[in-house]
């Protein structure tokens, strides 16, 4: 073989490595933007992982995550979504409730958009049906907002002597003004009086909690809010240290100390939006996904918290209960 030769056939060698490298597929964006914090969503993060597992998207070998926590202040969303837009996104991720979602709904009409909410996706304009969603946008809704009542119900039922019953609200999530009046004539109708504590805010919070001490509210119920949920812990032990009977939304409450929960399971909602985000990554459209529905319920009851309190759980509840915690 002549020295020219050798060398151009070296050359051609050498540059093997370098055209293989430049015709690998590149990983495709997610954008994933919530409304709660990162600290208490490792264990949703980890559904929503083995959702999109299901369609051969696993950890960072086959996307990229790109995350954004908003920490529960909803105001800074917008520049959330705004940021993870600079990236050249396949699908954006709306996650932690209804302002997570109309912040992706308002920054872009064309990226894939897949949503986790607690209400109707149709009465706050993210999609014009169930079935057919017609946009960019679809998702998963886990009724959260919906049970509010039946919690009231619960705890009404559990202490029936108690006269007055606090409510712990965000006036900034959610439709603040019909939840209020449904609250308020389910606690008419029980012929129970309630009293509304508003926070939206950690100095907020810590005056209800002040407000909470003075006042004469003996049982509380913590209405489903991402803030709430990003606050577990400050939450739950505020209660313990009061020595309030309360119920929560979500079964991480129950297992944090909280005495009981009454709500959709958060994991089985974060896994289905992985789902949905691993089927749009296929090729499926967002306008022809069906916003997927959660519609099992679960009544979870911490017994352990029940005894610290001095409380006996009545036997139906017990009897209702998807768990109980010794």
């Amino acid at each position: 073989m002549r020295r020219r030769e050798f060398i151009t056939l070296l050359g051609g060698a050498a540059a093997w490595p370098l055209a293989a490298h430049a015709q690998q597929p590149t990983r495709p964006v997610i954008g994933f933007m919530s409304s709660r914090s990162a600290a208490d969503s490792e264990y949703l993060v980890a559904a929503f992982r083995k959702g999109l597992s299901e369609f051969g998207y696993v950890g960072d070998q086959d996307v990229a995550i790109d995350f954004r926590w908003a920490n529960g202040h909803y105001d800074e969303l917008p520049a959330l979504a705004a940021d993870l837009l600079r990236r050249k996104l396949a699908v954006l991720v709306a996650v932690g409730g209804e302002p997570a979602a109309l912040a992706a709904k308002s920054a872009t009409s064309t990226i894939p958009i897949v949503f986790t909410i607690g209400g109707d996706p149709i009465k706050i304009g993210l999609v014009a049906s169930i079935n057919l969603p017609g946009g960019n946008a679809t998702g998963v809704s886990l009724l959260a907002i919906a049970p509010e009542a039946k919690r009231l119900a619960m705890l009404h039922e559990l202490m029936p002597r108690t006269d007055l019953i606090g409510v712990l609200i965000n006036p900034k999530f959610g439709d603040f003004e019909s939840r209020s009046r449904e609250l308020s004539e389910a606690a008419r109708i029980l012929g129970r009086w309630i009293e509304f504590f508003r926070a939206s805010t950690d100095a907020e919070l810590q005056s209800a909690f002040e407000s909470i001490m003075q006042g004469k509210a003996a049982a509380f119920i913590v209405t489903a809010d991402p803030f709430f949920d990003s606050r577990r812990d400050r939450i739950v032990a505020f209660a313990a240290q009061y020595r309030l009977p309360t119920i929560y939304q979500f079964r991480e409450f129950a297992t944090a100390g909280g005495l009981m929960t009454y709500g959709i399971s958060l994991t089985e909602g974060y896994h289905q939006t992985g789902v949905y985000v691993g089927r749009i990554l296929k090729g499926a459209k967002p306008a022809e996904l069906p916003v997927h529905q959660s519609i099992k319920f679960e009544l979870v009851i911490n017994l352990k918290t029940a005894r610290e309190l001095g409380i006996e759980i009545p036997a139906n509840l017990l009897a209702l209960a998807d768990e109980v915690i010794e």
